[in-house]
């Protein structure tokens, strides 16, 4: 690709904009409020806005390798602090994909280098649900399974932060796991059962003991 294509494209798609709403930049400049957080993984073949139909400043995105939300990372537990605390999302999405190459990595006993560590979150994900997962025989299925568990593990892991804690108790946020699935363009909704996760994680995780 000619990088300078970029700035071509960049300038037909103004020319669209504007065709549409003459005003469509200086609105956009105004702020944002967006309903949604996103934390998606940053597969090139998966856009947040796009598989949503959802129009720039109606969802706030995050994206990383295998859609993570490990309590370690600062960039992830930022992100989530500024959408609940300061944009006041409505939801938050954990949204994974069908063939993603950090799921399928973490079940290959490979030195990957600096992505160890985080490969690490993946297979403490394979470890808490090794007996489904290897009773799984077709290897295709199991990583889409690993994909599946790994969204609803990290939907945990943002319910167990202070910030959606006090978001769910003081004005009803919620937490949705999702999975992209690339070989047709569905969006399938995991049903992340929020409300029995939120109970059952709060004896040990909850910030406020009222």
């Amino acid at each position: 690709m000619d990088i300078k294509q970029i700035f071509t494209n960049n300038q037909d798609w103004i020319s669209r904009q504007l065709e549409t709403d003459k005003n469509y930049f200086a609105k956009l400049s105004q702020g944002q409020s967006p309903a949604i957080l996103y934390i998606g993984c940053a597969d090139s073949r998966v856009t947040a806005e796009e598989l949503m139909g959802l129009q720039p400043g109606e969802v706030f995105v995050h994206r990383n390798i295998a859609n993570m939300v490990p309590n370690t990372d600062l960039s992830v537990m930022s992100v989530i602090n500024y959408a609940v605390s300061i944009l006041k999302v409505d939801h938050v999405v954990v949204c994974g994909h069908y063939g993603c190459g950090g799921i399928k990595a973490a079940m290959e006993q490979a030195d990957l280098g600096i992505l160890n560590p985080w490969l690490r979150n993946i297979r403490d994900v394979y470890r808490l649900h090794r007996k489904e997962l290897d009773a799984i025989e077709d290897e295709g299925k199991r990583y889409n399974r690993l994909a599946e568990l790994n969204v609803q593990e990290q939907c945990i892991n943002a319910i167990k932060t202070a910030e959606v804690q006090k978001a769910v108790s003081q004005r009803n946020l919620t937490v949705h796991g999702w999975i992209f699935d690339i070989s047709t363009g569905q969006l399938v909704d995991l049903n992340i059962d929020f409300q029995k996760i939120t109970k059952d994680i709060a004896e040990i995780y909850r910030i406020d003991p009222s």
